[in-house]
């Protein structure tokens, strides 16, 4: 097994359809400049109340990926 140098990036993804999608929004986005992705992780949870009830989800989540 080689061994591996893992890098990390923070980002923010949203989504007015859940927390699944606005993670999968934010690798989707991710993968367009970054490749090498292994893993993420995510780190916080918020969403937007309009009118009593949830209107948007927006996660924090750190990616790591390895370099060449």
């Amino acid at each position: 097994m080689s061994n591996h140098v893992y890098k990390q990036v923070e980002l923010t993804g949203s989504s007015p359809e859940g927390v699944d999608q606005a993670i999968r929004n934010a690798v989707a986005k991710a993968s367009e400049t970054l490749h090498n992705m292994r893993w993420f992780e995510v780190t916080q949870i918020r969403g937007e109340i309009d009118k009593g009830a949830v209107a948007h989800w927006q996660i924090t989540m750190k990616i790591g990926f390895t370099l060449d």
